[in-house]
């Protein structure tokens, strides 16, 4: 099954750090580009919520933003409607991907399955750059005339079909020409990845034997390729009805501006696993670890996220219970969404009974963790509300689905990827992390995450409406005022939690304490190499012996059973 990629070493700045080849520097380049785009997300969120709870007052730090995007230090209507766009369009597509697919997928998987690199390297090296384009090309948007796209993240006709109904004509076309670039990006990756996987594996590692982020990675990347075309279909459509004139999402054509909706949500709701299969990974990983104990019911883990990859493809319409759809089809749609919380109750319950009975233990990483567990549990029982027809009618478009939103994504996303962050860092970096730092960061940024968004709930059952610009003009809102003032100062103790983490990774890099090979005892394939790794990864050729969660077997001389370990070294009797 292993099979060598030959790739030399490379000498030169640029072919080692710019424009390499080795799987674990692509690896770093898409975190760090993650990170930079998070950042600019951060600040966008920032200057939205400043907006809502003090309509009309300047913003602190807007000075740096020129007109017509502010005037006089206070945010216009138009740039307000960028910055809701852009602001979800970067945190789901340039941050999310980059940070949970991009940087743990090619840095990791190569390392976890025994590869010396991925099976296409040079590609690799071409789907980031593409990544890098579409970035720069979302960014850029914000500067040429008109503005960023300004239609909303999911772009519904007629906003984004007309340039006349949303002012805004480069700018959108740039969002779907950064689309396109980034689902490319993925398309390509997600191919390398998959054959990556089926055909270089150590010998003796059998499917079954494969890490849980493995399996993650490899599931999140065959949704995403089988659910990606129609929506790539649609945007070349949109694309076409903007630029040369034609009438496929415009009623007064012959169009039908729904026929948008369902190709965005047929892709849009595989999306969510895509992004959030990668998170349930890092705790597959990262829990056995500090628990010392296998990971529980590892097959019935599989075979749920199977069923909830194959279900997420049914389930689209439940975005547009208010669309007008024909009653008949409401009820198969809800019951297909609230089906889907069976399997993903299944997985929640077997990382539950992997902590139960553990010696447990509470470095940062296994913080993190846990705050993805339960803070994700809040977001699947909100989701509930979401799938039932009813519910979802009277909650529609409101706080209430940001909240849910947020409280789904931000454990898996932000949470899970600060756990695996702090996890495979010293792997990655030959460093490790302060651990009080690291601790500070967390309580900090869970506190701070729940203060922003758990009032949110609350907004929403109130009949607070998203995406509008200035709430005391409804007398509806202002009661809820108070509320909306409390999650803004939230938002920006959130962002500021974010100063000890910053100063932890430049202090430890600089100065931390140097990793062995395994600080934290555990199984897979990348702790048996030095931290970080040499180029192509390993000294000889790794064979497997065992799977990777064999922590605390009885009669063993240790707590922990590398992969590579065999028998006859493993135990004392």
């Amino acid at each position: 099954m292993m099979s060598e990629t030959g790739h030399a070493e490379p000498t030169s700045f640029f072919r080692r750090y710019i424009f390499s080849t080795d799987h674990k520097v692509i690896g770093k380049q898409y975190l760090f580009l993650g990170m930079v785009m998070a950042l600019l997300g951060g600040l966008m969120a920032y200057v939205m919520r400043w907006q809502l709870a003090w309509p009309g007052s300047q913003v602190p730090g807007a000075a740096l933003l020129s007109e017509p995007a502010v005037v006089d230090g206070v945010v216009t209507p138009p740039f307000y409607n960028a910055l809701v766009t852009m602001h979800g369009t970067i945190m789901v597509f340039f941050v999310a991907m980059p940070i949970l697919l991009g940087a743990f997928g090619n840095y990791l998987v190569p390392l976890m399955i025994g590869a010396r690199d991925m099976a296409f390297p040079r590609l690799n090296m071409l789907s980031f750059w593409i990544l890098f384009t579409a970035s720069s090309v979302m960014m850029i948007s914000f500067f040429v005339p008109g503005g960023a796209a300004a239609g909303g993240w999911t772009a519904y006709p007629p906003l984004s079909a007309r340039p006349l109904l949303s002012g805004v004509n480069w700018g959108m076309n740039l969002w779907i020409l950064g689309l396109a670039l980034e689902f490319s990006a993925f398309l390509l990756g997600g191919v390398n990845l998959l054959t990556t996987v089926v055909t270089m594996r150590a010998p003796g590692m059998t499917m079954w034997r494969l890490p849980m982020m493995v399996w993650m990675q490899l599931t999140a990347a065959i949704i995403f390729m089988l659910s990606v075309g129609p929506t790539i279909a649609g945007a070349i459509l949109l694309l076409l009805d903007r630029v040369v004139g034609t009438g496929f999402f415009v009623p007064q054509q012959g169009g039908d501006p729904l026929l948008w909706q369902h190709l965005f949500w047929f892709f849009g709701h595989p999306e969510v696993y895509v992004i959030l299969l990668p998170g349930i990974g890092v705790l597959a990983e990262v829990l056995p670890a500090f628990s010392r104990k296998p990971i529980f019911a590892y097959k019935m883990i599989l075979y749920s996220i199977f069923v909830a990859g194959v279900l997420s493809f049914l389930v689209w319409a439940h975005h547009m219970f208010v669309s007008g759809m024909n009653p008949t089809l409401v009820m198969p749609f809800s019951v297909a969404t609230i089906l889907i919380s069976v399997p993903f109750t299944i997985v929640i319950f077997a990382l539950i009974a992997t902590l139960w009975g553990g010696s447990i233990q509470l470095p940062t990483a296994m913080l993190y963790a846990l705050g993805t567990l339960t803070m994700f549990i809040i977001g699947g029982i909100t989701g509930i509300f979401n799938g039932s027809a009813p519910v979802d009618i009277y909650i529609h478009d409101t706080y209430f689905v940001v909240a849910h939103f947020h409280y789904t994504l931000f454990p898996t996303v932000l949470l899970g990827g600060l756990a695996g962050f702090y996890f495979w860092f010293p792997k990655m970096f030959g460093r490790m992390l302060n651990e009080t730092l690291g601790k500070i960061h967390f309580w900090l940024t869970l506190i701070s995450f729940n203060a922003v968004f758990l009032p949110m709930f609350a907004l929403g059952i109130g009949g607070h409406v998203r995406r509008i610009y200035d709430p005391s003009t409804y007398d509806l809102l202002k009661p809820l005022h108070g509320i909306t003032t409390f999650v803004t100062i939230a938002t920006v103790c959130l962002l500021l939690s974010q100063i000890p983490f910053l100063i932890n990774i430049v202090v430890s890099l600089t100065r931390g304490e140097r990793a062995a090979a395994n600080p934290w005892r555990a199984n897979t394939l990348e702790w048996s190499t030095a931290s970080p790794p040499p180029h192509e990864n390993f000294v000889g050729d790794p064979v497997v012996m065992r799977g990777p969660y064999e922590y605390s077997v009885p009669g063993a001389d240790q707590d922990w059973l590398p992969q590579m370990q065999d028998a006859d070294t493993a135990t004392t009797r």
